[in-house]
């Protein structure tokens, strides 16, 4: 019996090896010859390394690109207001903008030159020359792409201080969203510099005109309008220099049909040139004017569109009917310079067709003979022809002007 135990007790205690030996990273085997059983153990090997070390990579500069476009006068003659009279009476101006309008949604900005005010309906519609025009003009802006209205023009008192408010007011409740220059509520809407900002870049917008054709600025509210006033100006330009990149200027200026620039017109480019401002795009003469370069006093270049004419209108001389669309791509570089990369001009011509919502502007480009012979302009003008376009375009522009469509039949003449 006590052989028995001894032998029973070394058979538990063989067990409890086993055991313990797998608990700990034991294996148990077999010898395949023998029978007997084979223990073997493992241990886990821990090993310390030391953590590499990477230098941060910087990620590589990405310039940022502001787009920006501007039209010329949105001259609202009757003949254009009434082109967007519809048979149940009421407005709607889409079709002014129709073949344009691709271009003015690819930009950031895109400015239009609205000559004459936004008073509504209540105040009778009118032209030249007290103009005043729908609201639904200001929705065909919006409805196209525009996002910044110029409204500092010398026709900006044609309906007095109600014409102003309803344009403010019509902004301000419909369109918020709508950036609008040139006119003011207050003293201190005046005196704030409208700042367009994209990922870093803060491009400032300005907006003055020369006058208000004779019409005295309201004594209760002399800062209604933007005015070409030299020591104003230069206040505004250096806030404008500090709170921005890059400045704006949008005059309404010079003398009307000339297709040069005037001595005002290059004595305010100098001012301008001299004060900071980057890019001048100018309106008021309802033709086309050059676009040149103008050096500041601190060897800085200021890019300068002198006239981008009408948009649309119903003048009687040939040259109203070529406008242009400025085109300009402001970038910036690692250093945070900020400065154009690229400019050109879209020459635009306004095809003024009577009938509802037939008047439009086309692009030159896509301008041709059959569509002059329909143009009633030649009723006043019987020079107008392509290659009248094509001639102003080259003489006014130079090189700038890239001839595309029909307008490539005159480039060897």
């Amino acid at each position: 019996m006590k052989i028995i135990k001894e032998k029973l007790s070394l058979l538990l205690l063989s067990v409890m090896m086993i055991l313990s030996l797998a608990g700990c990273g034991g294996v148990v085997d077999e010898d395949k010859e023998t029978g007997n059983q084979i223990i073997t153990t493992t241990q886990e090997v821990t090993t310390t390394e030391e953590p590499t070390t990477e230098e941060p990579t910087t990620p590589p500069f990405v310039p940022t690109e502001v787009d920006i476009v501007m039209i010329g006068d949105m001259l609202m003659h009757m003949g254009v207001q009434n082109s967007g009279k519809l048979a149940d009476g009421t407005y709607n101006y889409d079709h002014l903008f129709t073949h344009i309008k691709d271009d003015v949604q690819a930009a950031d900005i895109a400015i239009a030159n609205q000559e004459v005010m936004l008073g509504g309906i209540e105040l009778g519609l009118s032209g030249y020359p007290n103009f005043n025009c729908a609201y639904e003009v200001g929705d065909g802006l919006v409805d196209a792409g525009f996002n910044v209205i110029l409204h500092a023009t010398n026709h900006t008192l044609d309906k007095g201080k109600k014409g102003v408010d309803n344009t403010i007011n019509y902004w301000k409740t419909k369109h918020p969203d709508i950036t609008y220059l040139g006119i003011n509520e207050t003293a201190e809407d005046q005196d704030e510099i409208y700042v367009f900002e994209k990922e870093g870049i803060k491009i400032a917008i300005l907006n003055y005109t020369y006058g208000t054709n004779g019409i005295p600025l309201p004594s209760d509210r002399p800062f209604v309008v933007n005015l070409l006033e030299e020591e104003k100006v230069k206040k505004d330009l250096k806030k404008a220099d500090e709170l921005a990149d890059f400045v704006v200027v949008c005059p309404h200026w010079g003398s009307e049909y000339t297709l040069v620039e005037t001595d005002y017109q290059r004595y305010w480019a100098q001012l301008f040139a001299d004060n900071g401002v980057d890019l001048i795009l100018g309106a008021h003469p309802h033709v086309v004017e050059p676009v040149t370069w103008v050096e500041g006093k601190d060897g800085s270049r200021m890019l300068c569109y002198y006239s981008v004419g009408n948009f649309v209108s119903t003048q009687q001389r040939a040259a109203t009917m070529l406008g242009a669309m400025a085109k300009v791509t402001v970038t910036n570089d690692k250093d945070g310079k900020v400065y154009i990369k690229e400019y050109a001009i879209e020459p635009l011509v306004t095809h003024r067709v009577s009938g509802v919502q037939k008047m439009t502007t086309y692009k030159l480009a896509d301008y041709t003979s059959e569509l002059v012979k329909q143009n009633p302009i030649l009723n006043y003008a019987s020079e107008f022809s392509m290659k009248y376009l094509y001639k102003t375009c080259k003489d006014v522009f130079g090189d700038l002007y890239i001839p595309k469509g029909e307008a490539l039949n005159y480039v060897e003449e």
